[in-house]
């Protein structure tokens, strides 16, 4: 996982505490998780000293990897930490790629734009460095690490963590002469938002992505809430279980669906060529998923054609264009929402960006399988929980070997009570009992239990 440091990251509200961070470290490492922290701007020449110290009270923290834009940096007296260059590095070439590992980098996160020709091509000039690329998230209409129109336009620069985001916004487009020029239906280009790119998503690909030399995939959303997160991580979870061996156990009580949290629409970018309609000139935000259309409006009543499967509920968000509504009463055919809309509409479609039972559902559960083994010993008993991340951990105790009157049930007993692990991260796999039937009281052995699995 990836996450913002206090300060230098490349989203200035996205930062977390050293405090928090060690929490996330210690959480993290426990499901043999990697912790990979952004110190991805460009510094000015007075912080590259509070730069440095935050690096040492990261590595301290026991964080895995730091992910840096500002080279500068590798001249300073960096801690032995692993060092991965930031998509702001414009990763787009073998030579750049060859230079960053040359320089001491492990691994590089690569530009979005490099079609899957490309990324093979970097692997098989480049095959000693771990090659990182994007395939979920939201895009930048330019080139990672060279957009400077926030920083012209306001002063605030994308490199430093700032961009204020105008290609979220809605312009006209002139023609050299100062008039608007048409759209495909002949219609100007007025307040459009023609910068606004829609989300990537190279879910299907991730097969390619592999065969073509990338070793980790990256989901952009720093930003984003904790139901986005959930969803979009466990949708790509399953893709990848489907052609990947998985080391934990996963409960969900959804179906992860990309469509259901935020969403601008799709697109696999340039990974197979130029694609079109990669912007949506709608809106900026959330569409969500296409669930029908309107038939016609009247007042704040919607006559609408819902897709077969599609229910509404009170409270749902919904739009139409770039307008949206709340759903505040359904009746059939009929939605009411919460207020009249600038157009009447008709004949247009109609997308849900808040589905509220969906995201009641939303919960889910990760296990860390373990394998028990149970073996008496001279004087007594030995218990062991060997957890998949190679961690290990051990109880032993002086106790009497006591003849069970039913050696099956006393058996049975001790595999039961040394696999209840509801209350822990752990779930048991395999149980191997190396011991005689010994009478041991349920209490003892789920005192031992306790006190090995949490040592």
């Amino acid at each position: 996982m990836y996450i913002g440091a206090p300060l230098f990251g490349a989203r200035q509200a996205a930062g977390n505490s050293i405090e928090d961070l060690a929490e996330v470290v210690q959480m993290a490492h426990l499901y043999g998780v990697q912790v990979l922290v952004t110190l991805n701007t460009l510094l000015h020449e007075e912080e590259y000293p509070q730069a440095l110290a935050l690096a040492h009270e990261l590595y301290k923290i026991g964080v895995d990897a730091l992910i840096i834009q500002d080279l500068h940096l590798l001249d300073l007296d960096l801690p032995p930490i692993r060092l991965h260059a930031s998509t702001q590095c414009d990763n787009c070439t073998p030579e750049q790629v060859a230079h960053l590992r040359d320089l001491g980098f492990k691994r590089v996160v690569l530009a979005r734009e490099l079609s899957i020709d490309e990324i093979r091509a970097i692997h098989e000039a480049v095959p000693d460095i771990e090659l990182e690329a994007f395939v979920h998230g939201a895009l930048c209409v330019s080139y990672s690490g060279r957009c400077y129109i926030s920083e012209v336009l306001a002063n605030r620069s994308a490199n430093r963590g700032a961009c204020a985001q105008f290609c979220r916004m809605a312009y006209d487009v002139l023609d050299a002469e100062g008039n608007e020029v048409l759209d495909d239906q002949g219609k100007p280009i007025h307040q459009r938002y023609v910068l606004s790119l829609q989300d990537l998503d190279r879910s299907a690909y991730l097969a390619e992505l592999i065969d073509a030399g990338v070793t980790t995939f990256k989901i952009e959303g720093r930003l984003k809430d904790a139901d986005y997160v959930t969803n979009i991580t466990a949708y790509y979870r399953e893709k990848l279980s489907a052609i990947s061996s998985q080391h934990s156990v996963i409960s969900r009580s959804f179906t992860p669906n990309p469509e259901k949290t935020f969403h601008r629409g799709a697109t696999d970018y340039f990974l197979h060529g130029r694609t079109p309609h990669m912007a949506n000139w709608n809106t900026p935000k959330s569409t969500g998923e296409h669930i029908g259309e309107v038939i016609e409006t009247q007042g704040n009543t919607l006559r609408v054609r819902l897709h077969t499967g599609v229910v509404l509920h009170n409270g749902d968000g919904i739009t139409i264009g770039s307008e949206g509504f709340n759903v505040n009463g359904v009746d059939g055919s009929l939605v009411k929402i919460n207020k009249v809309p600038e157009n009447r509409y008709s004949g247009v479609p109609l997308y849900r960006n808040l589905d509220v039972e969906f995201i009641r559902s939303l919960h889910s559960e990760r296990r860390i399988p373990v394998d028990i083994v149970f073996r008496e010993t001279e004087e007594g008993f030995k218990l062991s929980y060997q957890m998949v991340n190679g961690k290990c951990v051990n109880g032993k105790w002086i106790y009497p070997h006591e003849p069970a009157k039913n050696p099956d049930k006393a058996l049975q007993t001790i595999r039961t009570q040394l696999s209840k692990l509801g209350d822990t991260p752990y779930i048991a796999r395999e149980i191997s009992i190396d011991s005689a039937p010994y009478f041991i009281p349920i209490s003892v052995l789920n005192q031992w239990r306790r006190e090995t699995i949490h040592e």
